[in-house]
Order: structure tokens, then sequence, then C-alpha cells
């Protein structure tokens, strides 16, 4: 499968006479494709960015980008990173999938499995949103549902410990196949190959600071890598929730974890600085977000965007933040917050 898009003339379609159109259109244009994978985002179909009104932030030197990455197909970064694991994965027949998953990394491969006639099972926190479960079984995958606090330690806890017993198992006899996007270096890869070129080109390389939080960290390593090398003075900000106890789907929290449990695929040397953020001020920034900007983006955005403008306090610079998804998968998880206006 390739990252590039695919994208075929339809028979017949690019001959008919369309009153100023070129008879020899190209497709990419007419945006017809062949399958929604082609739709994934690559260098030649980069997510939009878009850069921050003085209405939300006040900085006249400090530029906000949002990289709005829900402009994915199946709604979120995780389709980049679910396209790369599954080209790593050849599936035989009696085979499912399996995937510990906070809903992002599921719905995507939910998606894919479909379009590719493989079944799948995912392992998901109890305290996943209920759009995003809502949304899987939407997909028709099914779902194991774990006591889970958001941030459990691999690999012995929660959905990832679960998925992990029904690899190993010797009584599944080889049934699971997990590409485990924990550990896949495919999940850095995705993004040094597509994110973080897409950020530089669209930037022009006029980047001073990038914003992404921990979740498995192949977003913040692939980027990171990718940016560092064309300028190691872009300074790479890693956001983590408050504490372990939390309502940040998708975000986990890695300071002070013991050296075991810290994420494989984290390159520690990329990151400049950790911000830790509350629940309550992500909330805020992404409802503060949609009432200036008209840009509806999940409470990870939120978080981001709430390190972002600590940062840029009477600085000068260029901020890139990354949007993992949109606010639809999140609209229950809002209202507690809304209640407080």
């Amino acid at each position: 499968m390739s990252t590039q898009s695919s994208a075929q003339h339809i028979p017949g379609l690019a001959r008919r006479t369309v009153p100023g159109q070129p008879e020899t259109a190209d497709p990419r244009q007419q945006r017809v494709y062949d399958s929604i994978v082609d739709l994934i985002a690559n260098t030649d179909n980069p997510t939009p960015m878009v850069r921050l009104s003085e209405r939300y932030n006040a900085e006249p030197d400090f530029d906000i980008f949002v990289k709005l990455e829900g402009f994915n197909p199946f709604g979120s970064i995780k389709d980049r990173t679910a396209l790369y694991l599954l080209r790593g994965l050849e599936l035989k027949e009696g085979q499912v999938l399996a995937e510990p998953t906070a809903g992002n990394t599921g719905i995507a491969l939910a998606a894919l499995s479909n379009a590719q006639g493989f079944p799948i099972e995912l392992a998901i926190p109890e305290g996943t949103p209920e759009e995003k479960k809502i949304l899987l079984r939407f997909l028709g995958a099914e779902l194991l549902e774990v006591e889970d606090e958001m941030c459990p330690l691999f690999p012995t806890e929660g959905a990832r410990g679960v998925v992990k017993s029904l690899v190993e198992s010797a009584a599944f006899n080889g049934k699971y196949v997990s590409p485990n996007q924990y550990e896949n270096e495919l999940n850095v890869e995705a993004h040094y190959r597509t994110t973080g070129p897409e950020i530089w080109n669209q930037t022009g390389g006029d980047i001073d600071y990038f914003f992404a939080a921990f979740g498995t960290c192949g977003t913040i390593t692939g980027v990171g890598r990718y940016l560092k090398e064309r300028n190691p003075d872009i300074r790479i900000i890693g956001i983590e929730p408050s504490s372990r106890e939390h309502k940040l789907s998708g975000i986990k929290k890695i300071s002070n974890l013991p050296e075991e449990f810290k994420p494989k695929i984290l390159d520690y040397s990329l990151i400049d600085e950790i911000i830790a953020v509350d629940d309550r001020d992500a909330y805020q920034a992404g409802i503060r977000l949609a009432r200036t900007e008209g840009i509806m983006v999940g409470p990870t955005t939120g978080a981001l965007l709430h390190a972002a403008q600590q940062t840029g306090t009477g600085v000068k610079g260029r901020a890139v933040v990354i949007s993992p998804d949109d606010a639809t998968k999140y609209v229950s998880a809002y209202a507690e917050y809304l209640e407080e206006d």
C-alpha cells in the first residue's frame, strides 16, 4: 500500500465534457479515488493547518498554527499510524487482528480491516468516551472493555495486558496477531515519512516550536526526529496529563516512570521540554477555540493549546500544534465543562 495517492480515472468519467474543466483533469483534483484508503494524508495530500487569530492568541509575536488531523478519512492522526502498521502484517486465514486502543487507532484499524476483509478485536479502557465505543461497534469491531485507568503500565496492566495475553497464549494457537502500536517502529515511521515533512513544507521551514501529546509516542518521535534533522534548534514540546487519573483519552503521563515502563518507541533525546496540563485547562481551551475560531477539537488538542499559550507568553516565534482529532468523539466528555459556564 503506497502512502502516495493511487487515485485512478474511473472509466468514462474524465472523457465527459464538463464546461470549464479540461478533458485531462488530474483525478486528484477531481477528488475521485479507488479506495477510502487513498484519502489518508500524505505529503501529496496533507491535512490543513490554520493560524489562530488574535481572538484566541493575544501574543502578537508568537504565531500558533493548528494542524487539523481530524480531516483524515477516519477522523484522526491515527489513520496514518494504522496504515503503516498494517503494512507490516500478513494475516493468514483464520487469524484475527487484535490491538489495545484508546479509540482512534482502533477506529482506523477497524475501518482498514473492513476495507481489506479481515476480522478485528480491540481491547479498550472502560473510560474510553462513549462516542468512540459506538463508532467502533458501528464498524463491527468486537470490543473487550477492560477495567483500566487511562495510563496503565505496560505490559502487565489494562488493555495492553489483555492483548498481550491473547497473542502469547498457547491456548489460542496463533489466532491473534497484534501490530503493537506501542512498540512498533512503523508507528514512528508513519510520522517521519508523512506528518513531519508536511509540517516542514507547510511552514516553509519557518517553525520554532512543535507541540504534541505523549500517547503511543509515535507522533512526537517521528515528527520530532524529522524536524530536528532539518533544524536542531526547533524545540519539541511534549504534553502529558497532570496526573495518572485524568479524562484525556489517548494521552499518557510519562514523567517519573520506572525504566521498564517507559515507552519503547519514544526517543527522549528529541524532547526539549515536558509540560503537564490538567483536565479543566484542556477542556476549557478546546471550548474557547470553538467559540473564538469556530474550530472544534478534542480535549487533547486543548491541552496542547493551553501549553502553547503558556510557552508563547512574551516570546517571539512560530509554533505548530498537532490536533489529533476533532470534537465529535468527546461531546459527552465536554458536557461537564459546558455546565460550568
